[in-house]
């Protein structure tokens, strides 16, 4: 997983709420352990048409929104069921941040784990971003993450909050196993440090 320190793009609107992981990445597509191809297949029944060609009203076909990286959801966004590959279809569509004023909490647990940056906002601003990305799709924002701040044109900037572990993780670009393999070296050094009392425990619980 690559480093996040900031993402800053377009804005692609999509504010319906409680949408759900299979409206993001149909079921049909989860038989596939390997996340690559998977963008095109986002929100695919709502972009395609029964004979698989462009619906051209939906946001992702519309040129305008072409290339938005920061896709501003409706509340309750990533409801339903768990699925890693609902992050990996969004990422894979070129967003490296989902906006919203609420996630459902498996989807963005998946989300931090995996590199895209749930974004949560109040609903002011959400409702700012919504027509400042319908006004002008070449509007941009700024995302950084070190700060916990998205920062609109007009130079506000609003706080979002993470937890601190998950934080460490996008900022050092490790996932959870790779963070804890980079403990190996203080464990082991711990080990060493303590291997009598450790052996002398081991010993009195036999």
């Amino acid at each position: 997983m690559e480093p996040i320190r900031s993402v800053t793009g377009r804005l692609a609107p999509l504010p319906m709420n409680d949408i759900d992981t299979d409206q993001i990445i149909p079921a049909r597509y989860l038989k596939v352990t390997d996340k690559h191809g998977l963008g095109a297949a986002c929100f695919s029944d709502w972009r395609y048409a029964a004979d698989g060609s462009p619906k051209p009203d939906f946001v992702l076909n519309m040129p305008q929104y072409q290339g938005a990286q920061i896709l501003i959801g409706g509340h309750n966004f990533g409801c339903g069921s768990s699925r890693e590959h609902a992050p990996w279809a969004l990422m894979g569509a070129g967003f490296g941040a989902v906006v919203s004023t609420y996630f459902a909490d498996i989807f963005r647990s998946n989300s931090l784990k995996n590199g895209l940056l749930p974004v949560i906002v109040d609903e002011e601003t959400h409702k700012q971003l919504i027509s400042l990305a319908q006004e002008d799709p070449n509007t941009q924002v700024h995302i950084d993450l070190e700060a916990q701040t998205l920062t609109l044109p007009d130079g506000r900037a609003v706080t979002f909050p993470i937890d601190g572990f998950s934080k460490h993780c996008l900022l050092n670009g490790v996932d959870q196993l790779g963070y804890l393999l980079s403990l190996d070296d203080k464990a082991s050094a711990y080990e060493g440090a303590n291997s009598a009392r450790i052996n002398t425990h081991a010993m009195m619980q036999g």
